[in-house]
C-alpha cells in the first residue's frame, strides 16, 4: 500500500522523467564510446562484458549515484514542503513505512534504469564483438551486482534525506559523498565500503571471491541503514 502511495505522489514531481532520463543518458555512455572509440577497445584481449564494464562502468556509476542522491531529496521534500511529514507523525502509525515505500519506489526505479543499462552494454556486444553463448547470463550477473552495490548508497540517501527539512542540506551531503567516492581507489577493500563507493565496483573480471565479499559487506551495510533509520525515527517522534 504504501508503494502504491508513493508512485501516486511522484506523478507531478518530474521523478519519473528524471530517473527515465538519466538512465537513457547512462545507457548511452557504451554506445557513443565504441561508435567513437572502438579501435581502442577491439584489440583488447578481454570477454566484451569486461572490456565494455571496464571502459564505462565510472562514468555510468557517476550518473546512477547522482540520480539516487537527487531522487531521495526530491521524495522527502514532497513530505517536508507541505508539512506532510509533521501530521503523519500524528497518526496511530509508524513513520518507518514511508521510508520503506520510498526505498521500494527507489528500488524499483533502479531496476529499471540498470535495465536501460545493460540493455546499452548487450547492444554493443552485439554490434562490435563477436557474441559468446554465455554473455547474457553474464550480463544478467554483472547487473544483478550493481543492484545489490548500489542499494546502500540509495538508503543512505534516503536516509540523508529523511533527516533533514532542507532538501538543499541533503543534496549537498549527497554529492559530496558521491564526489568523496571518486576520490578513492577502488582497488582499496576497506575504503569501497563507503556506500557511495561500492557502486564502482564491477563484476566482470572481478574475483570470485572478492565479489563475495563486496556482497555481504552490501547486505550488512544495508541492514544496518535500516536500523539507524528505524532507530532515528523513534528518537525523533519521541522529541516531536
Amino acid at each position: 500500500m504504501s508503494f502504491v502511495l508513493e508512485c501516486r505522489k511522484i506523478r507531478r514531481t518530474g521523478f519519473l522523467p528524471a530517473f527515465l532520463c538519466g538512465g537513457l543518458l547512462a545507457a548511452a555512455v557504451p554506445v557513443l564510446n565504441m561508435a567513437v572509440r572502438s579501435e581502442n577497445y577491439l584489440k583488447l584481449a578481454a570477454p566484451p562484458v569486461q572490456i565494455l564494464m571496464n571502459a564505462n562502468w565510472q562514468v555510468m556509476t557517476m550518473l546512477n549515484l547522482l540520480l539516487a542522491v537527487a531522487g531521495a531529496c526530491l521524495l522527502y521534500h514532497i513530505e517536508y514542503a507541505d508539512n506532510a511529514i509533521q501530521r503523519l507523525c500524528t497518526l496511530p502509525q509508524k513513520e518507518s513505512r514511508l521510508f520503506f515505500g520510498k526505498a521500494a519506489l527507489l528500488t524499483v526505479m533502479y531496476m529499471i534504469i540498470l535495465a536501460l543499462e545493460a540493455a546499452g552494454i548487450a547492444f554493443c556486444s552485439c554490434r562490435w564483438f563477436e557474441l559468446s553463448p554465455d554473455i547474457w547470463l553474464e550480463i544478467l550477473k554483472g547487473f544483478g551486482y550493481a543492484l545489490l552495490l548500489t542499494l546502500p548508497a540509495a538508503l543512505s540517501s534516503l536516509f540523508i534525506a529523511s533527516a533533514c527539512k532542507n532538501m538543499w542540506v541533503s543534496l549537498g551531503i549527497g554529492v559530496v559523498g558521491v564526489f568523496t567516492a571518486t576520490m578513492l581507489p577502488t582497488k582499496n577493500f576497506t575504503l569501497s565500503l563507503f556506500p557511495f563507493a561500492l557502486p564502482f565496483q564491477s563484476f566482470a573480471g572481478t574475483a570470485e571471491n572478492t565479489v563475495c565479499h563486496f556482497m555481504i559487506a552490501a547486505a550488512i551495510e544495508l541492514i544496518v541503514i535500516i536500523l539507524a533509520e528505524v532507530l532515528f525515527l523513534k528518537i525523533r517522534r519521541s522529541f516531536a
